[in-house]
């Protein structure tokens, strides 16, 4: 089972892949996406990254609040989407 962390405070030159990247540090990732603005395509610094249910507890101590590229993350899981 899967779970997603929201990242915010990311800085713009942040890719899916280094998102990602930083995160396999504490565990098992699925996937990482960036969103970003639909007219400009500039990075709206934040994403979300897919993570192993088991591992979610670990990232979030370990990259809540860490610098990253000059940035203090924003860590925390995901609220479901409501439709």
């Amino acid at each position: 089972m899967a779970a997603t962390l929201y990242v915010g405070n990311l800085p713009w030159s942040t890719t899916d892949t280094s998102l990602a990247d930083a995160f396999r540090e504490f565990g098992t990732v699925h996937s990482s996406r960036i969103i970003t603005d639909k007219e400009t395509g500039r990075s709206r610094g934040f994403g979300f990254v897919e993570v192993d249910d088991p591992d979610v507890e670990k990232m979030i101590s370990g990259m809540n609040g860490k610098d990253f590229g000059g940035r203090q993350l924003v860590v925390n899981e995901a609220k479901p989407r409501q439709s």
